[in-house]
């Protein structure tokens, strides 16, 4: 489907960066990526991968812990696990299976999403601070309202450093999309299925992968 700097994209990687995107906390279980969408997220996930490995990996590689934590995390609080009670193992099981999803390949999107959110504090967010504020206007206008009525909700306290989070990667947007295009700019992407090519120049940036998720 595309190659970036002789890293290939498969169809198959599209395929599956689809069944990700229901792990996203605003996705609710709906509104899936469409191909051209998680095309260019994977062609930000390989640059940045690409970007990382160049410096220095291990230095924002998470340790086990955390991934176990961002994890438990996912299967209390993710909105698309409410209805399948992931936070038990039946759940969970249930949850995956329903998405054709493993627990490897989502501990490994997860290792992925904490790997990302340390290298983008470590680069961009110097100077950038997220209010209290901030915090609970998210909770009442933007998570709240993905839950049914009836389900249980989490409260503030417990779910606010995901908001913060998602929040401060909302923030950084506009330096992450400038660094993007300088390495869209100094390297080579060629999108090879002209169905999935921007209708803008190939300068353009995409999204920045994981927006708006922990």
């Amino acid at each position: 489907m595309a190659v970036v700097n002789r890293h290939v994209i498969l169809a198959s990687d599209l395929d599956d960066e689809i069944q990700l995107s229901v792990l996203e906390p605003n996705s609710g279980g709906e509104g899936q990526l469409t191909r051209q969408q998680a095309l260019d997220e994977l062609i930000s996930r390989t640059l940045i991968e690409q970007q990382i490995r160049e410096e220095d990996a291990q230095a924002v590689a998470p340790t086990q812990e955390e991934v176990n934590a961002r994890l438990n995390e996912m299967r209390t609080e993710l909105p698309a696990c409410v209805n399948q009670n992931c936070a038990t193992e039946a759940g969970w099981k249930a949850f995956l299976a329903s998405h054709g999803l493993t627990a490897e390949r989502v501990a490994a999107y997860v290792r992925y999403r904490l790997e990302i959110l340390s290298f983008v504090e470590q680069r961009f967010r110097q100077g950038i601070q997220i209010s209290p504020q901030q915090i609970e206007t998210y909770y009442h206008d933007t998570l709240l309202p993905q839950y049914a009525p009836g389900q249980t909700i989490p409260p503030l306290d417990q779910v606010a450093p995901r908001i913060q989070e998602i929040l401060l990667e909302q923030q950084v947007n506009a330096l992450f999309d400038n660094w993007l295009t300088n390495l869209r700019q100094q390297g080579d992407v060629e999108v090879l299925d002209s169905s999935l090519a921007p209708a803008t120049s190939t300068t353009d940036t995409p999204n920045a992968p994981g927006k708006g998720t922990p």
